[in-house]
């Protein structure tokens, strides 16, 4: 089904078919926060299922009308939220490219950490994050040995995300517990 047993389902619209006879083959890490450098609400769910009430905060009428999605979210208290199955694309590359690749949504899954380029992530996010790839893992022999990448390496000077602030090194001694 695509879908991960141990997070909330919330279901997005903003998702497609991938192409024909691609299995998803790398994981894309993003950080996300609404608005931007505040944590907690529910602006995130809002803006994946396109309900973002653009009279709430200034930062949401200028992304009013956008289309996106990903396929998981790690809030600051790890909770694991599941916009779109991980058999379909998700919304959340844009315009991208990886080792010659392009179009990273096509292959990729998309994990969201609730953060900030510039403030660290907690504890339990990575904790949370390395259970997620590890289940994704297990599940799809496309994924057993995929790349794990930040959305700044498929879309660099577009993109920053998941910023200084993400800890690359823990996230390989977790997984490679």
């Amino acid at each position: 089904t695509g879908l991960v047993s141990e997070a909330r389902q919330v279901k997005s619209p903003n998702c497609d078919d991938r192409p024909s006879c691609i299995e998803p083959s790398m994981i894309v890490v993003h950080s996300i926060s609404l608005p931007p450098g505040r944590f907690g609400g529910p602006w995130i769910d809002q803006l994946f299922t396109n309900c973002l009430p653009r009279d709430k905060h200034p930062y949401f009428a200028e992304i009013d009308g956008m289309e996106v999605s990903a396929h998981f979210l790690i809030r600051r208290d790890a909770e694991l939220v599941q916009y779109v199955p991980v058999n379909r694309r998700a919304w959340h590359a844009g315009a991208s490219c990886y080792d010659g690749r392009e179009r990273c949504n096509d292959f990729s899954v998309g994990i969201e950490l609730e953060g900030d380029d510039d403030v660290p992530y907690e504890a339990q996010q990575y904790e949370c994050l390395a259970m997620l790839v590890a289940t994704l893992r297990g599940a799809y022999e496309s994924l057993a040995a995929a790349d794990i990448v930040g959305h700044s390496d498929i879309a660099p000077g577009r993109k920053t995300d998941p910023g200084a602030a993400f800890d690359w090194q823990n996230l390989a001694k977790l997984l490679a517990r």
